[in-house]
C-alpha cells in the first residue's frame, strides 16, 4: 500500500463532522477503529503483531528477543477535536518506510519494529504518554488505577470494556532491553522548518514541561440579586490569573496556556463556588519554566486573597528537560546528511512538545525526525502537512531505518 492510501484508510476514523476535529480517545469506539487498523497493516505485510501488557501495539519483521532492534512509530489517539497528523503520521510512515526498504531489496540485520504506543495524549485521562511511562516505569500501577476521565471511569474500567486485562499493566523492562534504538517521525508542532526551508529535521531535546491544577474555591449565590461587594467569586481571581500567566510566560520566554476549565455549579445565573482551570507551562530551560509556575501560583494566591476565594495548587505531571542521545542523533545527521549529499545539513531544534520518544529516553536511546508544518499549527484541524513533505519524511526514514538496521 502507498502512503496515500494509507492515510486515506485512516483519514475517517474518529472523525467529528462538526469540527473537522478528531476524537480518538484513549480505549473508546474510535480509539478500537485505529486499533483495527493498525493491526491489519501488520498482518497485510506479514510481520509478527502483538499487543503488549499495557496496551501498545506492535508489528515486528525479524524476531524481537534477538535483541538490540530498531524500533519506529509513534501514538494514534487525539486531543480533543485535534489535527490528523500528530502522531498518526508516525504511524502511517513507519508501514510506508517498511515498504520502502522492502523496494529496495534491503535486508535487516537487526529486528525492525513499529509501534503504536497507547493515550499518548492524555485527553481522556488527564495524563499523557500514558502507554510509554507505564512501559518505562514512570507511572505506577497504583497512580494508574486512579486515573479517571470526566465521566468517572477509572483506566481499569476502560481498558477492561476494551478487552484489554488491567491486571498486567506495569513496567515492562525486559521489552525495552530488546530496543537498541527507537527513532519516532513526527509532524512539527511550530514553524521552525518552514521558516528555514527545509522538508525534514532532527530534534535536539525537549523543553521542560508540566501540567498544573488551580482549584479556586468561593461561594455560590445568585447572580441577579447578590451585590457586588458581598460575593466570594472564584471566576474573578481565575480570570485574573490567566492574564497573569501570560505576562509570566512573556518575562520568561515561555509558553503558558490555560487551556482546560470546569465550573460549579456551572449555571448561567450563578455565581459559582468552584473554578478549576488546568495550566500547561513549557520552557527551553527548568529556571525558566519554574519562574512562570511560581509567578502564576503567588500571582494567583495575590487575586484568591483580594476576592475572599481559596485556593489549592496541585502538580498533576511534569517531564523534565529531554536530551536525545546525542550519539544517536549525530548518526541520523550523518545518515541524512553526508550520506545523502556532502554539503548538505539538516537542521536540529529543540520542541516544547513532549513525545513517547521522550519518555523513554530515559530507558533507551531515542531520536525524532519532524516533517515540516507550514502553518505551525498543531492539535487543531488546521493542522497540515504536504503530501509531498509527507513523502520527503518516509524517505528519509527509510534512510534511518536502513542505515541502523541493515547495516
Amino acid at each position: 500500500m502507498t502512503f496515500h492510501s494509507m492515510w486515506a484508510e485512516l483519514l475517517p476514523i474518529g472523525r467529528s463532522p462538526a469540527s473537522g476535529g478528531y476524537r480518538r480517545f484513549a480505549w473508546t469506539g474510535a480509539d478500537r477503529d485505529c486499533r483495527a487498523w493498525f493491526k491489519e497493516q501488520a498482518e497485510t505485510r506479514g510481520l509478527g503483531y502483538e499487543t503488549d501488557r499495557n496496551g501498545n501495539q506492535w508489528a515486528w519483521l525479524g524476531d524481537p528477543a534477538r535483541g538490540d532492534a530498531v524500533v519506529t512509530g509513534s501514538h494514534l489517539d487525539s486531543v480533543p477535536d485535534g489535527g490528523a497528523f500528530d502522531g498518526p503520521l508516525g504511524v502511517v510512515s513507519s508501514f510506508a518506510a517498511l515498504d520502502e526498504l522492502r523496494a529496495r531489496g534491503a535486508e535487516p540485520t537487526r529486528p525492525l519494529g513499529i509501534v503504536n504506543f497507547g493515550d499518548e495524549e492524555g485527553a481522556r485521562f488527564g495524563l499523557a504518554c500514558v502507554g510509554s511511562r507505564l512501559t518505562a516505569g514512570q507511572l505506577t500501577v497504583a497512580d494508574a488505577h486512579r486515573l479517571t476521565d470526566g465521566d468517572g471511569i477509572t483506566l481499569p474500567r476502560a481498558m477492561e470494556a476494551a478487552g484489554h486485562d488491567p491486571d498486567t499493566i506495569g513496567p515492562d523492562p525486559e521489552r525495552l532491553a530488546r530496543i537498541g534504538a527507537f527513532v519516532e517521525l513526527h509532524v512539527e508542532q511550530g514553524r521552525a522548518l518552514d521558516l528555514s526551508g527545509d522538508r525534514v529535521g532532527i530534534a535536539s531535546a525537549i523543553w521542560p514541561h508540566g501540567r498544573w491544577r488551580f482549584d479556586f474555591a468561593g461561594e455560590a449565590n445568585h447572580a441577579g440579586t447578590t451585590r457586588l461587594a458581598d460575593r466570594r467569586d472564584p471566576m474573578l481571581a481565575y480570570a485574573e490569573t490567566v492574564l497573569a500567566a501570560r505576562r509570566e510566560a512573556e518575562l520568561a520566554g515561555a509558553v503558558a496556556t490555560f487551556g482546560k476549565i470546569a465550573v460549579e455549579p456551572n449555571g448561567v445565573n450563578a455565581i459559582p463556588s468552584l473554578v478549576r482551570g488546568w495550566l500547561d507551562s513549557r520552557a527551553a530551560g527548568q529556571d525558566r519554566l519554574d519562574a512562570v509556575v511560581t509567578g502564576v501560583r503567588e500571582a494567583a494566591e495575590e487575586y484568591a486573597a483580594a476576592h475572599g476565594v481559596d485556593l489549592a495548587v496541585v502538580r498533576e505531571s511534569f517531564t523534565p528537560v529531554v536530551e536525545f542521545d546525542h550519539a544517536l542523533r549525530d548518526e541520523l545527521a550523518r545518515i541524512l546528511g553526508k550520506d545523502r549529499d556532502p554539503q548538505l545539513t539538516v537542521p536540529v531544534l529543540g520542541t516544547g512538545a513532549g513525545h513517547d520518544a521522550g519518555i523513554l529516553s530515559g530507558s533507551i536511546p531515542t531520536a525524532m525526525l519532524f516533517v515540516r508544518n507550514p502553518t505551525g499549527v498543531s492539535h487543531s484541524p488546521a493542522e497540515f502537512a504536504a503530501e509531498d513533505d509527507c513523502v520527503a519524511g518516509v524517505l528519509a526514514l527509510a534512510d534511518v531505518l536502513e542505515g541502523l538496521a541493515c547495516r
